[in-house]
């Protein structure tokens, strides 16, 4: 209770503190000046007026047409929407530098499409997007089988120099590392446009046949193998995907104290490796799809080893009963330095959604998880969560999708693929769903009107491949300019959003700024 009153007083100090600095004093903000020309200019500061709260919507709207203000965030009701706020009022000029708009991270704008993957890869697909035109996946190897009157033959592909042939699958070629003894582990396809792949071998044996995820550092692919299936994640490091060998068996990387992996890995911008894995202690993950409502979260410097484990990332438990119990797992005793197939897990009631075979990725520091979702009622699907940080909670936002998945995401080709084991992947151009066009408001004579408007704009986030990294995108923000415009005693904005998805799906606003 005492820190709950130091902590109220404190929150007082900073809105007194605020409400001082918006006061008319000679000594509080920026000055208005003379440029040796007669005509008045105001200094620039850096002040902001950020619209983010429920309760700031609510004071700052003047007018709306199909809107819906909810939970802090601005709905459209209807396929065609504006909002219209109120005058921010000055009483000393103020020069608007820019406004900045930002959409709910809930990310609902996925359609289906076709598999992009190759048509001869088997099991749980793994990406790997490594700038432009640069496109990994890994998989288990089905031969094409175009019958007795397929003969291969040479081919040529544009971005590929070396010699490659022809495959019973007009989109699929063969690379001389794929004429390497074929290992009965995960094999790499290469792609130059998400469209045609090239087959290059093998990259793990078959004892490293569980793969489940692969990262990239310093020009090597980490690939992460579940030894034995779903346990304890190891590494092969790989600096040539082509020469259709196995790369440097790391062995061990990281001991999971729980049973279930199934995991995701990603390195955050500071290079540190983070592994997501199932964490199967509170549930009989034998009927749930081998998934759990826990994720355990670690992380290490190298992605090699001394791994630290951190809070989870995703917790759906129900309630513990206080009872334990056991199940088999299929595959633990087949590998030889493996002395038990069961597991004991905590009884937790009711039914509890499961999700599992993790995958992430970041934009522009927004983090997602993508995963399985086995729910405790209906089908299963893809699931995906997130959050503002890597070291807090991550929140659900949706499902899509009918199947296994398996999923994993990547960056390709302008916009982000959603690559399953099921029927369907998905594409998206981003969590920034289109059409939002906007306008700014300047009162310059003082009378609290607006006299100067700037045009219509567009304004949509844009996204970019970063330099060293797989799983990080860069975001360009979703801004307008107004560093050439008029100083004012008081701003105001409108926008409008317009759907021109295909899938339903409305631009939902979550925070402006306009900074000064």
């Amino acid at each position: 209770m005492k820190k709950y009153k130091i902590m109220m007083k404190r929150k007082r100090f900073l809105v007194i503190a605020l409400a001082i600095t918006l006061l008319p004093s000679a000594a509080v903000g920026p000055k208005s000046t003379d440029d040796g020309s007669g005509k008045e200019v105001a200094e620039r500061g850096n002040e902001k007026w950020v619209i983010d709260t429920q309760d700031a919507w609510e004071a700052h709207v003047v007018d709306t047409a199909g809107i819906l203000i909810k939970e802090g965030l601005v709905h459209p009701t209807s396929s065609k929407a504006i909002f219209k706020s109120k005058m921010k009022r000055f009483n000393r000029k103020r020069s608007a530098q820019s406004i900045v708009f930002e959409q709910s991270p809930d990310w609902q704008n996925w359609r289906p499409v076709p598999n992009a993957q190759p048509s001869n890869l088997r099991d749980a697909p793994v990406f790997l997007s490594l700038g432009p035109n640069n496109y990994w996946i890994f998989g288990r190897y089905g031969p094409l089988d175009g019958g007795e009157s397929f003969h291969p033959q040479e081919a040529k592909l544009e971005g590929f120099n070396v010699g490659l042939t022809t495959t019973p699958d007009p989109h699929q070629f063969n690379a001389p590392g794929s004429n390497a003894p074929h290992k009965k582990g995960y094999h790499v396809w290469q792609s130059r446009d998400m469209v045609n792949w090239v087959h290059h071998g093998s990259v793990t044996p078959e004892f490293a046949r569980w793969v489940t995820t692969a990262e990239y550092h310093d020009g090597k692919a980490y690939i992460y193998y579940d030894y034995p299936n779903d346990q304890d994640p190891h590494l092969f490091i790989d600096d040539d995907l082509t020469d259709g060998k196995p790369g440097k068996n790391m062995g061990l990387a990281f001991r999971d104290p729980t049973h279930g992996s199934d995991c995701g890995f990603i390195r955050d911008l500071e290079g540190r490796f983070h592994v997501i894995y199932e964490d199967w202690s509170p549930i009989n993950a034998s009927t749930h799809a081998w998934d759990s409502p826990l994720a355990g979260h670690a992380v290490s410097d190298d992605g090699i080893n001394n791994f630290e484990i951190l809070d989870p990332p995703v917790d759906e438990r129900t309630e513990p009963t206080g009872d334990t119990g056991t199940y088999k797992h299929p595959h633990w005793l087949q590998h030889p330095d493996w002395d038990t197939n069961i597991a004991k897990y905590m009884i937790h009631k009711p039914e509890q959604n499961a999700f599992g075979d993790w995958a992430a990725i970041g934009i522009g520091g927004q983090y997602y998880l993508f995963c399985d979702f086995d729910p405790a009622e209906g089908h299963m699907g893809v699931a995906w969560f997130t959050s503002e940080s890597l070291y807090k909670p991550f929140q659900r936002c949706g499902r899509i999708g009918s199947g296994h998945p398996d999923p994993d995401i990547g960056f390709a080709e302008g916009r982000f693929y959603l690559i399953t084991q099921m029927k369907n992947d998905f594409v998206s151009p981003g969590p920034w769903v289109e059409k939002v066009t906007a306008r700014v408001g300047i009162d310059t004579t003082n009378d609290g009107e607006p006299d100067t408007w700037t045009a219509w704009t567009e304004v949509k986030e844009t996204y970019d491949y970063i330099d060293g990294f797989a799983k990080q995108i860069s975001k360009t923000p979703a801004e307008i300019d107004l560093s050439s415009l008029p100083a004012g005693y008081g701003f105001c904005f409108e926008f409008k959003t317009t759907q021109t998805t295909d899938n339903g799906v409305l631009p939902v606003m979550d925070k402006i700024t306009l900074n000064f």
